[in-house]
């Protein structure tokens, strides 16, 4: 269920002040890593996916509840990276009472708790791009993918938020197999490699990159190929579930 910024005038306490979850949802699409960002209709510039915390639920509920309503999935995988609490972070000249007046149709007194000094969570989500449904919320002009490479104008410090978000992931994808989530069930391993390169930002060497991922036991070759070509048809591969749920719980050496 979306939060409603006409439920946030109408009942201000449903919702904990000064304290909201910003979700940067990234997806894998055609060797580019990709986010998911939002346009209301009253601003020019875009929002990363984020949200109240209701006063009912806890931050990670928060998290999963706003990746479902935008993605139309559940249990994805949810990684909190950092709190942003800058003074001046919530400081932005189309954030003001007369655009969420615009937005809402009723008068917005100009003390209201969302135009002061909020304090961030920031999660990373992570997505296999074609299941992907996405759904805009009742205020939105637009909700879209956009390349990390390629992002449009931002509010806020969400330039930032993002790019806090990757900085931790390339961390991450170093000691965790969380490739899995970004991938289809079955997957070559040029189109892995590939992957990984994307999210690196870097070139991997091939043989190497194979001969470690083999190495660590978390991908299982598959009987099947995938035809790509004249005379080639490269085997398949996925993720041992076994193996992946536990180089999540105690990490593996996955540094290239």
């Amino acid at each position: 269920m979306e939060y409603s910024e006409i439920e946030i005038i109408t009942h201000p306490d449903r919702y904990l002040h000064h304290i909201q979850v910003d979700n940067v949802i990234f997806g894998y699409h055609d060797k580019e890593l990709k986010v998911l960002l939002q346009q209301t209709i009253a601003t020019s510039k875009w929002t990363i996916t984020g949200g109240y915390v209701g006063r009912d639920e806890s931050i990670e509920e928060a998290a999963a509840r706003i990746s479902a309503s935008r993605t139309g999935l559940k249990n994805l995988f949810l990684q909190q990276f950092h709190c942003f609490g800058n003074p001046a972070r919530a400081t932005d000249a189309e954030k003001n009472p007369e655009n969420l007046r615009k937005l809402s149709g009723i008068e917005v007194p100009k003390d209201l708790w969302i135009f002061d000094r909020f304090v961030s969570v920031g999660f990373y989500t992570l997505t296999e791009f074609s299941t992907v449904e996405i759904k805009k919320w009742s205020l939105d002009a637009k909700c879209q993918w956009w390349p990390v490479s390629d992002l449009p104008p931002l509010m806020f410090d969400h330039k930032l938020v993002i790019s806090e978000a990757l900085r931790t992931l390339r961390m991450h994808i170093a000691f965790y197999p969380i490739g899995y989530e970004l991938l289809p069930e079955k997957f070559t391993l040029p189109e892995i490699h590939a992957l990984y390169q994307t999210i690196l930002g870097r070139s991997l060497d091939e043989r190497n990159f194979q001969r470690k991922l083999l190495a660590s036991g978390i991908v299982l070759k598959l009987k099947e190929t995938r035809p790509i070509g004249p005379h080639r048809a490269p085997y398949l591969y996925k993720f041992d579930q076994e193996k992946y749920d536990e180089g999540l719980q105690r990490g593996i050496v996955l540094a290239f």
